[in-house]
């Protein structure tokens, strides 16, 4: 189970690392009127991933893990490509960038397939991943060109 907070874009690339290819519909992301942002997901557990070293696999599971992916501190939300009327969408995670403005200020990028995003203007980096269920075994490992 993970559990890790963001608070500067190193931690944000680790949490990218371990979002890439979770899976969710645009039904399960929520933005509050007290400034926060929420995505709910399937994440990909690639810290669970098998591991092969020498041609050698030292793990055989592939898992996946109910999790949300939290922002705090947020001024504005825009998305492209995805639509909340629509909320059986189903988009597939792939990058999560910050783009610096004023420091520490500036815009949270999530990317997903099919040229789809979501930018978020932040006071800061604040960003928390947190698993909420068991594991459920995945069928297979995804893979990148």
């Amino acid at each position: 189970m993970i559990r890790l907070a963001a608070l500067d874009v190193k931690d944000l690339e680790i949490i990218s690392t371990l979002v890439q290819d979770a899976v969710l519909k645009a039904g399960d992301i929520s933005r509050s009127a007290s400034g926060t942002f929420a995505l709910e997901m399937n994440r990909f557990a690639w810290d669970k991933a098998p591991l092969k070293i020498f041609g050698r696999t030292l793990s055989k599971t592939n898992e996946r893990r109910r999790s949300i992916l939290h922002f705090a501190h947020i001024s504005d939300a825009k998305m492209s490509g995805i639509s909340q009327a629509m909320p059986d969408q189903i988009l597939s995670f792939l990058a999560i960038r910050f783009i610096a403005s004023e420091a520490p200020a500036g815009t949270i990028e999530m990317v997903f397939s099919g040229n789809a995003t979501i930018r978020l203007n932040v006071e800061c980096i604040e960003c928390q991943l947190t698993d909420i269920g068991a594991a459920w075994a995945a069928l297979a490992t995804p893979k990148h060109s």
